[in-house]
């Protein structure tokens, strides 16, 4: 698959994880190129409860080392970070990830899709979570890999790889930001925080050629704020 400059597309995927395992080599087949793993803590009672589900946190470990086998990466995995409910695990998670070739990125709770009811006191600011990881394994930040990249990146002194923190709520970078997200419904989106995004599924099941669909597109994104 090409743009339209001829260039190859980097197709991503961003998952729970729970049948990466079975899946992976098939994705990798089909031309998956890199995957983002969510993962909230290690323990199954704080997984479960961030993610509201029953799978085990064994299981999408072991998604996450079939991806990383397959060649899908480089390897991410996206940590929510919640004040009272896994803020303990930052260090555990820190720690388990060094060593892996994986970049572990820890992400500020926010109200994604307008449907948590989420309040300032939830949120783990990031400066706290790099001074506990610091605390522990010494880090020295390091530049972004281009502009408007969403995280900021350090790495461990000794070199055992590299985390990120994405600050959405304390440090805000909506002005850089160049992001779309192309929801499961066919639904185009912004920003995160969208409660509502542009039905592109409609005009594509009507064969609408391409010139409809990116003035669509572009004029879905002059309108963002």
């Amino acid at each position: 698959m090409q743009t339209a400059t001829g260039e190859p597309v980097e197709i991503a995927l961003t998952t729970n994880g729970v049948i990466l395992a079975r899946k992976a080599q098939s994705l990798k087949d089909a031309g998956l190129k890199r995957v983002t793993v969510s993962l909230d803590g290690l323990s199954d009672a704080t997984f479960r409860r961030m993610s509201g589900s029953d799978v085990a946190v064994a299981t999408v470990l072991e998604g996450i080392a079939a991806a990383q086998a397959v060649g899908l990466g480089p390897l991410k995995v996206n940590m929510v970070v919640k004040r009272g409910v896994n803020e303990h695990e930052i260090v555990p998670m820190a720690d388990h990830f060094r060593h892996s070739g994986i970049v572990l990125r820890f992400i500020e709770f926010m109200d994604v899709g307008t449907s948590n009811g989420w309040r300032m006191d939830d949120v783990v600011p990031a400066r706290e979570i790099l001074d506990r990881i610091a605390g522990r394994f010494p880090i020295e930040q390091l530049d972004p890999n281009y502009t408007g990249e969403v995280a900021e990146r350090w790495r461990y002194v000794d070199g055992a790889g590299e985390v990120g923190v994405i600050a959405s709520v304390t440090h805000t970078f909506c002005n850089e930001c160049t992001r779309v997200r192309l929801s499961t419904d066919g639904k185009l989106y912004t920003c995160l925080f969208a409660g509502e995004g542009l039905d592109l599924r409609m005009p594509l099941r009507q064969s609408e050629g391409d010139r409809v669909l990116t003035n669509l597109i572009a004029d879905c994104w002059g309108k963002r704020h």
